[in-house]
């Protein structure tokens, strides 16, 4: 198990690292089988301190939690509670996907932009049809089945998530509707 813990123009001192280290090594034996490695970043925003914690498992899956407090201890704290709430919400289903799973999750790359929100009004015509990247990072897609695919954007607590359906090898991506339930885009292979 790999650990990287960082101080966004704080310092991180010993004590706070074997604390974290203790922490997470209980929670993770507790709850995941196979973790590969945790990044967890302490930042300061006016008085309160922020701790940001992604644990990455060897299946693929993502876990990640954001808390913050007053102080750091309890900041760090926070966030393992609610780090611990999600892998035990789906510890059964964890197993149950990844039971028969020999080889981790294969992961391909891809790049992920920011477009630059457009300020003008809706009646005038852009410039440019081209929009102004203001981003560009790196970012995973996993080769997961669809239920696993909804585990992990649960997981991340995210609104959308792309990946490559393990059944079809194609790309399909899950999505929060707003009527609550998840929606599921797969592409049809037919020509149109």
């Amino acid at each position: 198990m790999r650990y990287q813990i960082t101080g966004k123009q704080i310092d991180i001192g010993d004590a706070l690292q074997t604390y974290v280290k203790t922490e997470m090594t209980g929670l993770l034996d507790k709850y995941a089988e196979r973790p590969t490695d945790a990044v967890i970043v302490f930042s300061k925003n006016a008085q309160e301190f922020q701790c940001e914690a992604t644990i990455h498992l060897s299946t693929g899956l993502t876990v990640q939690a954001k808390a913050h407090a007053f102080d750091i201890y309890p900041a760090f704290d926070s966030c393992g509670e609610k780090m611990e709430k999600q892998l035990r919400r789906y510890k059964r289903r964890l197993k149950d996907h990844h039971k028969d799973r020999q080889q981790p999750v294969d992961v391909i790359g891809g790049s992920s932009y920011v477009i630059a929100a457009d300020d003008s009004t809706e009646d005038s015509e852009p410039d440019s049809l081209t929009p102004v990247i203001i981003a560009e990072m790196q970012t995973r897609i996993p080769s997961i089945s669809v239920g696993e695919a909804v585990m992990q954007m649960e997981l991340a607590e995210a609104p959308v998530l792309v990946f490559r359906n393990e059944g079809t090898d194609g790309v399909n991506v899950v999505y929060r509707r707003e009527d609550g339930n998840i929606g599921w885009i797969e592409p049809s292979t037919a020509p149109a």
